[in-house]
């Protein structure tokens, strides 16, 4: 019965816009010039001020004033407004649509915004190039989105689901399994296929709570977002419901990404300060 409604609730979400369709299809093709994409954008008033906002912010640092679309495009890169025109329409669909019964909005988006930060800063530490790091900041932003048709097709039961939760020292994923017959990474997996999201983001949304996997069409994203999951809640950044700190899962995953704790522990006090940086980020896409 709640799969069904839950299925229903997904199926009646708005699709992508025009716009944010032929965005995503420029910003996947590798010759894309940033004329091209300007010419899309300009197309959509409030896509454009979210770009020029974002450009402007602390979080980008970029000493001046941007009034250009063209030049907000080179500067931020083509990955960045990609993810920004993703981030917008996806996270623009929920706002207006759900509460979350039991969970604070307030917590729940500072939860998934720390997850995207520390995912960026871990990204940075194994390597990864400065524009492919947006793709772990996106993937950590979006990781817990399941949650939200949960809480909106079982307004009565979440809560309780919730307190079962604390009460039996289980994961919020296991509670969720118990007593509704599925989970949050696999209503997000339902998201993913309904906007026919990139196979990593959907494998993110799935397995961020079995990232031991190794048949992920990203490995190292998957793990690196479920490491920043339990470093979130370890740092007790917002919440999303989770009571529990799986120590030995993540210190699993710090190993197989070949991450020196005393590295985790120096970007703790920089995360903090990102995270303020970034909400710019969270205010422009909602």
């Amino acid at each position: 019965m709640v799969d069904s409604q839950i299925r229903s609730y997904i199926s009646r979400m708005p699709s992508f816009s025009k716009t944010i369709t032929k965005v995503l299809q420029v910003c996947n093709r590798p010759d894309t010039s940033p004329l091209e994409l300007n010419r899309v954008i300009s197309l959509d008033p409030v896509l454009t001020g979210s770009l020029l906002k974002l450009v402007n912010s602390a979080y980008y640092s970029m000493g001046k004033g941007i009034s250009s679309v063209p030049q907000a495009i080179i500067l931020l890169g083509v990955n960045t407004v990609k993810n920004l025109a993703l981030s917008t329409a996806i996270i623009g669909s929920f706002d207006s649509r759900s509460a979350l019964c039991g969970l604070s909005q307030e917590d729940f988006w500072a939860h998934s915004l720390g997850v995207a930060v520390i995912s960026r800063s871990l990204a940075d530490l194994q390597g990864v190039s400065q524009e492919a790091r947006e793709d772990y900041f996106v993937a950590g932003l979006l990781h817990d989105l399941g949650k939200i048709p949960l809480n909106h097709c079982c307004p009565v039961q979440y809560p309780l689901i919730l307190e079962f939760s604390r009460r039996e020292r289980i994961s919020l994923a296991k509670a969720e399994r118990d007593v509704l017959g599925i989970d949050h990474g696999a209503v997000g997996a339902l998201i993913a296929e309904k906007w026919r999201l990139h196979r990593d983001l959907f494998d993110v949304l799935l397995h961020h709570h079995d990232p031991q996997r190794d048949d992920a069409a990203n490995v190292p994203l998957l793990r690196i977002v479920a490491l920043s999951n339990l470093l979130a809640n370890l740092w007790q950044i917002g919440s999303t419901g989770e009571v529990l700190s799986d120590a030995p899962l993540a210190e699993w995953l710090r190993e197989r990404l070949l991450l020196e704790p005393s590295r985790i522990a120096a970007i703790r006090e920089r995360v903090l300060d990102d995270i303020d940086k970034a909400r710019i980020f969270l205010q422009v896409t909602r």
